[in-house]
């Protein structure tokens, strides 16, 4: 009962399901239930887990279904089905899938005799592989020879047990003028699958050189946000011709990143592009040459300051005559070009006796500076500004500033610094919206300095619609984009840890619920009957958001045929009786919620389905 996508279906030991596929063509597996009340189905892959993306359609149907199958999609299936009776009933299959990659062909030195033109002496090795599924069988040709083990006094072939599969090594002994010639590496997984051969050629000669290379630049870059930066990298040698490639050691290049001829050009740099870009150069002789340099892009951001003691301390007050120190932070790139510099009521202020200015060891706690008041004068009250900015200017300073002023009696207070405090406002939690729409989740955020706001998932470990775990906005505003049924969940705002103060960070959690249409099954069937005879169809609900007030409506072409709503059940029938010739045709039953509808189409038609035997006790058709 398969369409002839699967190269074999096959009963191994303890009558294990095996079923072979080639990589790209569409894997079906049906599991046939049966049960009342009517069972729920649900496709997992090993050990349960919907790892693997299937179709959402597919997941919850008696049938799954994946377009083009990849090689990493291939294990064992689990259909489990369950209807609150007894156990659920699981039966699984594994799924085999196969594929050929290209063969590649690399060219190595014996160890020991390196030199620096090491194709001048005796002993080379052609290595080739390939990536497969099942294990491959190579085979060796010089122009049109072939080569065996024992058909050439000069060329060994050998297997060596640290490879996997069937890697074959060609090594070349004492090498003769008739070595430097074409060599063919055959790679074969014997047609399974009708997957054909796959061939690669090594041109051998005296010239042959392992790549090399030179960057035209410095180590490391320093730039402004903003600039354009190109990479040069050059080859000095190799052969044949290396190809060169740029790589960047946190992940993929920029998305605006062009590259031609070796030379890589960084349009309006931010700091999120800097890092360690590696020009690597291969011609699949030795080891690929790999030259890098790192790019520092210039910033300041994350202001912080705290004092001590901290005035809103209980068990430690500032008072007239004692010690004050105001502390200013700031994540400097580079930080060793970072200055900071004082301010009182607006007028730089110097280092002295009473007013010690000292910034702390990089190493130790970097970007910080202090600014000790010895014996705290009535004098001393003033506006205290911290700046920090970048030698040269090109990036905006920093400035933070803090206020310090008292009543005519101590203790001391500070009447312009408000501890942080979070609050959702009325009405924006929960947040109820469409599926594919904007939406703003916002805590109202007080205090002075007013604090980064931190947001991250408060009801699992799930990263944010970034990717990241936490995101930072300055407003207390978190917007979401394109927002998705995955997305329902709680969120948590709070502030900086580095807030002024020493108090705990302040923490509000907001409710996002996301509607959605109903999933329904089936999305599509035919159902084959004769003339006078009784259809049945059944729609039902997989999930939806609002699940409950659910409508219905069951139409032949645009004709209305039947409505309702849902009560307790999430499945609705309708039934053709005497089946005549109008009663052929395209039935839809639209399942609404106020989101919008889910569509069950029944064809139904008179053909006559060709014979097929159903055993009792089988699990699965094949597709």
């Amino acid at each position: 009962m398969h369409s002839g996508h699967a190269c074999n279906v096959e009963e191994e030991r303890y009558s294990e399901r095996v079923y072979t596929i080639r990589e790209g063509e569409m894997l079906e597996l049906t599991c046939l239930v049966t049960g009342h009340p009517r069972p729920q189905i649900r496709w997992t892959k090993t050990a349960g887990s919907v790892s693997d993306r299937f179709q959402d359609s597919s997941v919850f149907n008696e049938t799954l279904h994946i377009a083009k199958i990849q090689r990493h999609q291939g294990g064992r299936y689990y259909c489990k089905a369950e209807n609150g009776l007894g156990s659920p009933a699981i039966k699984s299959i594994r799924v085999d899938v196969y594929y050929l990659d290209e063969p590649v062909v690399t060219v190595h030195q014996s160890i020991g005799e390196a030199k620096e033109q090491f194709y001048y002496e005796r002993t080379v090795f052609l290595r080739c592989i390939a990536n497969s599924n099942p294990p491959i069988r190579y085979s060796w040709f010089r122009g049109r020879d072939v080569l065996s083990q024992g058909s050439d006094k000069g060329v060994e072939i050998y297997e060596p047990f640290f490879t996997q599969g069937e890697t074959k090594i060609l090594k070349l002994k004492n090498l003769r003028p008739k070595d430097y010639a074409n060599y063919s590496c055959i790679a074969s997984v014997r047609n399974v699958c009708g997957i054909a051969d796959r061939r690669v050629v090594f041109r051998l000669t005296n010239k042959t050189a392992p790549a090399s290379i030179k960057l035209l630049v410095e180590d490391p870059i320093v730039v402004n946000p903003g600039q354009t930066v190109s990479l040069v990298c050059i080859t000095t040698g190799g052969e044949p011709t290396p190809s060169l490639n740029w790589t960047l050691s946190s992940g993929s290049l920029p998305e605006k990143s062009l590259m031609k001829d070796g030379t890589l050009t960084l349009p309006a740099i931010a700091s999120e592009d800097a890092g360690i870009y590696s020009c690597i150069a291969s011609n699949n002789v030795g080891n690929p040459a790999k030259k890098s340099t790192t790019i520092i892009v210039r910033a300041l951001k994350k202001g912080r300051f705290w004092i001590t003691p901290d005035p809103y301390h209980n068990d430690d007050n500032i008072q007239i005559g004692r010690e004050v120190k105001i502390s200013c932070q700031v994540e400097a790139t580079p930080p060793e070009e970072l200055q900071f510099s004082w301010l009182k009521n607006g007028r730089p202020l110097r280092s002295s006796e009473r007013m010690v200015i000292t910034q702390t060891d990089p190493d130790i706690s970097p970007g910080t500076t202090n600014l000790d008041i010895i014996d705290l004068k009535f004098t001393d009250f003033g506006t205290y500004t911290c700046v920090a900015a970048l030698r040269g200017g090109a990036i905006p300073e920093i400035s933070i500033d803090v206020n310090i002023s008292s009543t005519t009696v101590p203790p001391l207070f500070f009447s312009f610094l408000v501890p942080p405090n979070l609050t959702v406002p009325r009405g924006k939690s929960p947040m109820a919206v469409r599926e594919g729409d904007t939406v703003e989740l916002e805590c109202l955020v007080s205090g002075k300095p007013k604090p980064i706001i931190l947001w991250s998932r408060a009801d699992k470990e799930a990263p944010m619609p970034d990717g990241s775990m936490q995101m930072e906005t300055y407003d207390g505003v978190l917007r979401i984009v394109n927002v998705s049924r995955e997305m329902s969940g709680s969120y948590r705002c709070q502030t900086s840890q580095y807030n002024g103060f020493n108090v705990k960070p302040r923490e509000a959690v907001i409710e996002l619920i996301v509607r959605y249409p109903p999933a329904v099954e089936p999305v599509w069937q035919e159902v084959r009957q004769g003339l006078g005879r009784t259809v049945s169809m059944n729609c039902r609900v997989l999930r939806a958001h609002p699940s409950r007030v659910l409508r219905y409506e069951w139409r032949l072409g645009s004709r209305l045929l039947h409505a309702g709503t849902f009560d307790s059940r999430d499945d609705t029938d309708y039934t053709v009786r005497n089946l005549a010739r109008e009663g052929y045709g395209e039935y839809t039953c639209d399942i609404i919620n106020e989101v919008g509808p889910g569509r069950c189409t029944f064809l139904v038609t008179g053909e006559t389905p060709p014979t097929r035997h159903h055993p009792a006790a089988e699990c699965f058709n094949f597709h």
